[in-house]
């Protein structure tokens, strides 16, 4: 079986966004690269739009912009269902179900009863549509409640190499490192934390090496956790911490403290604590991101559930056959080191889009309108340097509107924040994320907003080159102006481009 033999489903709102046609998503798992296609695999119940059901939904894409969606990939059945997990290409046959010259796709995936969680393996020999279960499932099973969310990848350890798992012990806050010649007999090797956020349980853990500043010869390992609630924005988030792994343990480059087992059983991280700490993203919406396999280490490309665990349920707020949530935008991963020697994660949205005309604003004092009536879907650029003004706000919505979306630059507090209103929205909706800077007095913008359906749309800021990124939904407006504005006196060297998509 192929792509052009199975019907395609094409969504066409959002348009840069990947949503299935209808019914529940969550997490996208088994992201891999093969034979010139991406495949993004996500947690999907096949049978409506609740929480419930949980197989693997299936979508291919050759450029991470265009989607088609396929029949789901690995059903639920009376004995589990499908949680999170991960995807490798056999190479080298290690696991019998391929061979050398066909190689085949391998799911580990959480196989969730009612009180045990195990991980068990499914295989496909057709590149990626039709998958089967594994006869001697479970390959893992550590005989608990919540060990989940397996992310497997190839380590080269100078020999032949072996694989690796990553996954966790969600309510104990515990990363558990497995190794594996066949990828279906399994012997542990070392665990990591708890430390660092702990206010809910960790969640969707993945692991990658990355250069420093494109230095071979300086590579790095990150860890990504994911945790709800207890994330920087409230409910759901997604931490990282740099470090070191040697085939066996991880080490954290800057060790985080451990906690209190009071602190464990409460959850209760105070903000300022919270921002000592790596955070993928600084708003409410991005979760449970992962990374492809099958790319270079310079490719490193990251996928997130644009949702978060406090509303998810609840946007669209009738029980229609609209899908609910969307995936964000595929990012291009990277490691800088700043001017005090910390590894930061960089992020930089690598879809194609058509290059517009760029307004240049010079000096500007008071309001400028940037668009009186933009598409469904656009990209914002703005860049500008601080003269005396005080703050730089970018308005979305009609002028008079008291619900319209602000995102606004203070200088003195060396913060970017964005009011978030919650007209139409459930409880648990409204608030104002934000983002430590490190470069206040430069703003360097880059906005992609794209409607998700009639109730809602998205937002992801991407600031300081990438280095702080803020993602959240935001209530869609019928009246999309753009207005940009420097309060309490002037910019210099502004600079503006909005690109929209038809």
């Amino acid at each position: 079986m192929t792509p052009t033999d199975l019907p395609p489903v094409r969504t066409t709102s959002p348009r840069m966004h990947f949503a299935p046609r209808n019914n529940w998503m969550n997490d996208p798992n088994g992201l891999v690269f093969h034979d010139g296609l991406y495949h993004l695999y996500f947690q999907y119940n096949p049978q409506g739009v609740e929480h419930a059901n949980l197989s693997w939904g299936h979508a291919t894409s050759t450029d991470l912009l265009r989607w088609t969606e396929h029949d789901p990939a690995i059903l639920c059945d009376d004995d589990a269902q499908i949680y999170s997990g991960s995807v490798v290409v056999d190479h080298g046959n290690s696991s019998g179900f391929g061979t050398d010259q066909d190689p085949a796709l391998v799911a580990l995936y959480t196989a969730a009863a009612p009180g045990h969680q195990a991980q068990a393996l499914a295989y496909s020999t057709d590149g990626g549509y039709v998958w089967t279960k594994y006869s001697g499932n479970p390959v893992l099973d550590r005989g608990t409640s919540d060990f989940r969310d397996p992310k497997v990848f190839r380590y080269d350890d100078g020999g032949d190499g072996y694989w690796v798992m990553v996954a966790v012990e969600a309510e104990d806050r515990q990363v558990l490192f497995h190794r594996s010649d066949d990828l279906k007999t399994w012997t542990y090797l070392s665990s990591y934390g708890p430390a660092g956020p702990v206010g809910g349980v960790w969640e969707c853990p993945d692991m990658f090496p990355l250069a420093v500043d494109g230095d071979d010869d300086d590579v790095r390992w990150v860890l990504l956790i994911s945790l709800n609630p207890g994330g920087i924005a409230g409910g759901s988030g997604t931490h990282y911490v740099v470090g070191d792994f040697d085939g066996t343990t991880f080490r954290a480059s800057v060790p985080h403290p451990t906690p209190t087992r009071a602190l464990l059983r409460d959850g209760s991280q105070s903000r300022d604590e919270l921002e000592r700490y790596g955070w993928i993203d600084f708003g409410p919406d991005c979760y449970a991101g992962v990374t492809f396999d099958g790319l270079p280490r310079n490719e490193r490309t990251l996928i997130a559930w644009m949702d978060n665990w406090k509303y998810a349920g609840r946007i669209p707020a009738d029980d229609s056959d609209e899908h609910r949530s969307a995936m964000t935008l595929p990012r291009r991963l990277s490691l800088v080191r700043d001017a005090e020697g910390v590894e930061r994660l960089r992020q930089d949205p690598i879809i194609d889009v058509e290059a517009t005309d760029t307004a240049d604003l010079g000096s500007l004092t008071g309001g400028a309108a940037l668009v009186t009536e933009a598409s469904d879907a656009v990209r914002i650029r703005v860049s500008a340097l601080f003269g005396d003004a005080q703050s730089v706000e970018l308005r979305i919505g009609s002028e008079t509107d008291a619900d319209a979306v602000v995102i606004r630059q203070n200088l003195a507090g060396a913060r970017i924040e964005l009011d978030r209103p919650d007209a139409g929205m459930p409880e648990g909706f409204r608030g104002s994320p934000s983002a430590p800077l490190a470069r206040a007095d430069e703003i360097e913008w880059e906005i992609w907003i794209d409607a998700l359906n009639e109730q809602v749309s998205s937002l992801e800021l991407f600031a300081e080159h990438g280095e702080r990124v803020l993602t959240a939904l935001i209530p869609a407006s019928p009246q999309r102006r753009l207005a940009l504005a420097a309060v309490g006196g002037d910019l210099r060297r502004t600079r503006a481009n909005v690109m929209a998509m038809r």
